[in-house]
């Protein structure tokens, strides 16, 4: 998986940050024993998801594989697992 960039986009890293100060947020408040704080963090968490699927739906998101992309990496994968097999069995 070195190979691809995932989770490697503004989307991404713009949703987990918002999640994750939101998860920031949650957490002090139900130490500090306040119920509506830790639900403006839970909102803010469902924000970030939120936010990160529009930036992705504009474009800012991995772009979709071609088809002959899949089917390459499908036949590579292939090859290599028969590869493996037959030095297994030798």
């Amino acid at each position: 998986m070195a190979g691809t960039s995932h989770g490697h986009t503004p989307a991404a890293w713009t949703g987990v940050t918002i999640a994750f100060i939101g998860f920031c947020i949650a957490g002090v408040f139900m130490v500090a024993a306040s119920p509506l704080g830790f639900w403006a963090g839970m909102a803010v968490i469902a924000l970030g998801g939120v936010i990160g699927l529009a930036m992705k739906a504009a474009g800012l998101g991995m772009p979709k594989e071609s088809e002959a992309a899949v089917h390459a990496r499908h036949q590579a994968g292939r090859i290599t697992g028969q590869t493996a097999q037959a030095q297994t069995t030798v």
